[in-house]
C-alpha cells in the first residue's frame, strides 16, 4: 500500500517545482500573446479548425511546461501556476485600463450608414461574407438596412438597425470578481 501511495502522490523536488511553474508560466504568457495578435474576430467565431488548434496546443506546450515530469505533484504545480496567472492577469486587466486596451482592444466600426468600412474589415480579418452573416443573424437582409455594425472586444458583431435605438442585451464579465 505504501509503494502506490508514495507512486500516486510522487512529485519533483523544490528546483524541479520551481522550474515548472517557471517553464509554465513562459508558456502561458506567450499564448497569451500569440492569441491576442491572431484577432479578435478569430477568438469570437471558433471553427473546427479553432478546436483542433487548441487540443494540439496544449499537447505541445505540455512537455515544455512539465520538463519530463508525469508526476501528481508536477501537474499540480503547472495547473495551480496557471490558475494563480489567469487571475493576477485578469487583475492586472482590471486595474489598469492602459493594459488593458492593448490586450483586449476596442470595439471597431465595420459598417457605418449602411456602407462597409473596407480598412477596418480587412485590418480585422473580417469578409463580406462574415458581414453578411452578421446581419442576417439580425435580422437584416441588406448592408443598407444597418446604421452600424460594430466588432467587439469578444468577437461578436453587433448591430444596430436604421431607424432603431441601440439596445443592450447581455453583458459580458472578464472574470469572476468576488466581494
Amino acid at each position: 500500500m505504501n509503494l502506490w501511495l508514495s507512486k500516486v502522490f510522487d512529485h519533483p523536488n523544490a528546483m524541479g517545482a520551481l522550474i515548472i511553474a517557471g517553464k509554465t508560466l513562459v508558456v502561458y504568457l506567450f499564448l497569451i500573446l500569440g492569441l491576442r495578435l491572431i484577432g479578435k474576430r478569430e477568438l469570437g467565431q471558433m471553427t473546427l479548425y479553432d478546436l483542433v488548434l487548441i487540443i494540439i496546443l496544449g499537447n505541445a506546450v505540455q512537455n515544455a511546461m512539465m520538463n519530463n515530469d508525469n508526476s501528481l505533484g508536477g501537474g499540480l504545480i503547472a495547473s495551480a501556476t496557471l490558475l494563480i496567472a489567469n487571475r493576477l492577469f485578469n487583475v492586472l486587466l482590471q486595474r489598469s485600463k492602459k493594459i488593458e486596451k492593448l490586450m483586449v482592444g476596442e470595439p471597431v466600426l465595420i459598417l457605418h450608414k449602411g456602407v462597409p468600412i473596407r480598412e477596418a474589415m480587412t485590418r480585422e480579418g473580417l469578409t463580406d461574407d462574415q458581414l453578411l452573416t452578421a446581419l442576417r443573424e439580425h435580422g437584416l437582409t441588406d448592408p443598407k438596412q444597418a446604421h452600424m455594425c460594430v466588432l467587439e472586444v469578444d468577437g461578436s458583431i453587433s448591430v444596430v438597425p436604421t431607424g432603431s435605438g441601440a439596445f443592450k442585451t447581455r453583458r459580458h464579465f472578464r472574470a469572476l470578481r468576488l466581494p
